[in-house]
């Protein structure tokens, strides 16, 4: 039988996630059928009860406006998930489960693609004596995943730069379950922090943690920065931005189009840029691994060899 799989959400037609997932799955010689579905979340649950309990279904990638809304409906939840209360993947499974029965296992994928995104610009874990603090621009879902990419990479300090402050403040709760300590600022203060000058911008220092604001010191400085808003959105400060002392890398998830006015002039002005669709392939590469682990051709289970040709494949196939 051809197993099922697709990507939820809505606004769905402009969504490149087939074409990565199909490249993954033919690499795989596995028979596996993956398509979009527009959901939106107010048919969410018509949808969990209907079309979604069929049996055959490998998982679900997850966009917007679903990432919050379908934790609740998944039976075990990653640790993950439960720290930043959003997912972006839902698997069936595992194999053998009763026919009838259904349980779905909820991850955050989007973690994984930031921290590996960020590495292709040359971002690495940080050791306790040389990182600094890590920026977020935006304060939404993928602000959650860049959150715990930071943790995860080694950072304990991390500045948002959000439009509104007050959005930015409830990232709070996801850093204090992540052991960070979180400090909100301006989207216009981004431009000074970058650079470094002593004058500071109205900010909100949550954890009273104040190496953030005053002495740059190592704390101050910025190793990296992952902008989460919708694209040209960003656009306002582009054009404010410093020239930068030191190479450092920014994400922009936003890559249509590309390159956005912030990368351009993020790159001008001396730093590292990664596109978004990088993230985009690095978080379906650990979808992939773990749609196929119940199937007899287990991603997670190639050599490296093939591994790395599977991700060369689906790299190809968004163009990349």
């Amino acid at each position: 039988m051809t197993r099922q799989a697709a990507v939820l959400g809505h606004p769905i037609a402009h969504s490149l996630s087939p074409l990565l997932h199909a490249a993954a799955y033919e690499h795989l010689g596995l028979d596996a059928d993956y398509r979009r579905i527009d959901v939106e979340e107010s048919s969410l649950q018509e949808f969990l009860r209907g079309e979604g309990a069929a049996p055959g279904w490998l998982g679900w990638s997850v966009t917007m406006p679903l990432k919050a809304a379908m934790v609740s409906a998944v039976d075990h939840p990653s640790a993950r998930v439960t720290a930043l209360g959003v997912l972006n993947t839902v698997v069936h499974g595992p194999a053998g489960t009763p026919e009838g029965a259904r349980m779905l296992s909820g991850e955050n994928t989007d973690v994984d693609g930031i921290v590996a995104a960020l590495g292709e610009a040359g971002l690495h874990q940080a050791s306790s004596s040389s990182r600094g603090s890590f920026g977020i621009i935006g304060a939404g879902a993928t602000a959650t995943a860049a959150l715990a990419a930071a943790s995860e990479l080694g950072y304990t300090q991390v500045r948002s730069y959000a439009r509104s402050v007050q959005r930015g403040l409830e990232l709070e709760p996801v850093a204090a379950a992540l052991g960070l300590r979180l400090s909100v600022a301006q989207l216009s203060g981004l431009p000074h922090d970058l650079a470094g000058t002593d004058e500071l911008p109205a900010t909100h220092d949550l954890s009273a943690i104040h190496d953030l604001d005053t002495g740059r010191g190592n704390s101050g400085q910025l190793d990296a920065v992952v902008s989460t808003l919708p694209p040209r959105a960003a656009d306002e400060i582009a054009a404010t931005l410093p020239r930068l002392d030191r190479p450092i890398p920014l994400l922009d998830v936003a890559y249509d189009p590309w390159p956005s006015l912030l990368a351009s002039s993020w790159e001008a002005g001396g730093g590292r840029v990664v596109s978004g669709l990088v993230m985009l392939l690095h978080q379906a590469v650990k979808q992939v691994e773990l749609f196929s682990a119940a199937t007899s051709t287990p991603a997670g289970e190639l050599s490296a060899e093939s591994h790395a040709q599977m991700v060369a494949k689906m790299r190809r196939a968004i163009g990349l």
